[in-house]
């Protein structure tokens, strides 16, 4: 059976490129959505989507993982349309994380996060199952609630048991959608703090993010998006200007540095 004679991918090089868009366009409804969006993801580094309510973040994150197909440009995934991939293969090569996870059926918690492993059935790495479960909970701290209801959890709670499921999953490419927005202080620093150690071990990560600071403290690379287009794409420091996110979000800002590490800290103006 095709499903279990399959191919194991090779794991990415630092440095490798895993996914690129050239002129990536998205029209649903008469409406354009995206528009000449140009990107590179590799491996190795964290990329924020920022931008307004409404930017196409999102919408841009689904064309990525393949859930949409654009209707100008391609995305090809280690040089291959997501199209042409099985959908097992796929799964085996990028792991998305959407806003919101809804069930069925009332799994446990422990259980949503073993539906991650379902791509690697049948595969020598089935054997790690239990393993990288294990691994991808207590990254989370979401092993104490294994035995609960995943619908009798709080908001916060599913968000990290959803992120489990992503990280168990084993990909060399993970998009996460607003991974931080059901969470308290302490666990928007450890979902961030997860994704920079993903990076550090040679994943991509592409995640959508509504707080600048959170962003210019984790990420490598910022694209900025206006309306469905970029507006600005590269390092932190470049893209985090006051000027440029005033514009955009339509409300003065200051960019200060952190005084202990540095990092970009973006404040709105008030009063």
């Amino acid at each position: 059976m095709r499903f279990r004679t399959r191919k194991i991918p090779e794991r990415p090089s630092c440095g490798d490129e895993l996914l690129s868009t050239a002129s990536l366009g998205l029209t649903l409804g008469g409406r354009a959505l995206l528009t000449g969006v140009r990107l590179s993801v590799r491996a190795g580094e964290v990329l924020a989507l920022l931008g307004p309510n409404g930017a196409g973040k999102s919408t841009l994150l689904s064309v990525l993982a393949g859930d949409l197909p654009p209707t100008t440009g391609a995305v090809p995934l280690r040089g291959r349309p997501a199209a042409d991939y099985h959908p097992a293969e796929l799964a085996m090569q990028r792991a998305l994380l959407p806003q919101t996870s809804a069930l069925s059926f009332p799994f446990l918690a422990g259980e949503v996060v073993r539906m991650g492993r379902a791509p690697w059935a049948g595969t020598t790495r089935a054997a790690q199952d239990e393993a990288v479960v294990a691994r991808a909970m207590a990254a989370t701290e979401s092993a104490r609630f294994a035995e609960r209801p995943f619908t009798a959890l709080s908001g916060g709670e599913r968000a990290r048991v959803s992120l489990a499921r992503v990280l168990a999953q084993s990909t060399p490419l993970l998009l996460l959608d607003e991974p931080t927005a059901a969470l308290d202080l302490r666990h928007q620093e450890l979902v961030l703090r997860v994704a920079r150690e993903r990076a550090a071990a040679g994943d991509a990560v592409v995640v959508v993010l509504h707080d600048l600071s959170l962003a210019a403290a984790y990420a490598d690379r910022v694209l900025l998006l206006a309306d469905g287009a970029p507006v600005a794409d590269g390092p932190v420091a470049e893209v985090l200007r006051a000027p440029l996110l005033s514009e955009v979000y339509g409300h003065p800002v200051e960019v200060l540095a952190h005084p202990r590490t540095g990092s970009p800290l973006i404040l709105p103006v008030r009063g």
